[in-house]
C-alpha cells in the first residue's frame, strides 16, 4: 500500500494505492459526504481485489485532507476525482466508483475520463423520504457500463426503487453504510463478501471480458 498527496484545483486530494501484482483492471473509487475512505466497504475492496488481479486506489477529496467536516460542492469532487484520475494513468481498463456523493461524482465523470465502468456503492437515488427527488439522470447518463450495489433498507434508495436494465447487487438487510441488522440472517462480514463477489464477478464479465470491444 502506498499513499500520496495530488495536488487538485481544490487543495491536495489523497491516494491510496493497493496494487494487484498482474492487474486485468484499475479502479479509482472515492468517498461519500460523511467522512474518508476508510468505511468498511472501501476497505474490504482494496483488501480483497489486488489479489484477484484488481489494482485499487482509493481517493480522499481535498475537504477531507483538510480535515473539514463537511463536504464541498459536486463540481470541485468532479475535479479531484478527475485529477486523481489523470495521476494514475492506468494502461489498464478503468472502472471509477465510489460511494454515496462518491457514486454520484463517478457517474457524471466515468464517460469523460475514458472509463470502462462505473461502480455505484449506496447511489443515493434521492434524499430520505424525497423520492420526488430522483438523481437517477445522473446514473443513467454515464454512457458506461454500471453497476450498482445498494443496501435493502437503504434510505436513500431502495433497490426496487431503481429502474430495470440495470446491474443491481442487492445487500440484504444493509443500510446506506451498508451495516445490517445486529440480529439479522447474515453478519457483517457476510455482507462485505457479498459486495466483493459481486464487483469482482461484475469487473470480470463486463470489464476485462469487454476488452477489445470499445
Amino acid at each position: 500500500m502506498t499513499t500520496r498527496l495530488i495536488p487538485t484545483p481544490y487543495g491536495d486530494g489523497r491516494l491510496t494505492s493497493h496494487r494487484s501484482r498482474t492487474p486485468f483492471a484499475t479502479m479509482l473509487l472515492s468517498h461519500g459526504a460523511g467522512r474518508g475512505v476508510d468505511t468498511h466497504d472501501l476497505e474490504a475492496l482494496a483488501e480483497a481485489l489486488p489479489r484477484q488481479g484488481i489494482t485499487v486506489h482509493r481517493f480522499d477529496q481535498p475537504w477531507v485532507v483538510a480535515g473539514k467536516r463537511v463536504a464541498s460542492p459536486p463540481a470541485t469532487l468532479d475535479a479531484g476525482l478527475t485529477a486523481a484520475a489523470d495521476f494514475i494513468r492506468t494502461r489498464t481498463p478503468l472502472v471509477v466508483g465510489g460511494r454515496s456523493a462518491g457514486a454520484r461524482s463517478a457517474a457524471r465523470t466515468a464517460r469523460d475520463l475514458g472509463a470502462r465502468g462505473c461502480l455505484a456503492l449506496a447511489f443515493p437515488l434521492h434524499p430520505p423520504g424525497r423520492p420526488d427527488k430522483s438523481r437517477i439522470d445522473e446514473l443513467t447518463h454515464s454512457r458506461v457500463t454500471t453497476l450498482v450495489v445498494q443496501g435493502a433498507r437503504d434510505t436513500f434508495g431502495t433497490p426496487d426503487e431503481f429502474p430495470g436494465g440495470l446491474d443491481l447487487c442487492v445487500v440484504p438487510e444493509a443500510d446506506h453504510s451498508f451495516n445490517v441488522l445486529k440480529r439479522g440472517s447474515i453478519s457483517q462480514d457476510d455482507a462485505l463478501a457479498i459486495i466483493v463477489e459481486a464487483v469482482l464477478e461484475w469487473t470480470v464479465r463486463e470489464i476485462a471480458g469487454n476488452q477489445g470491444r470499445s
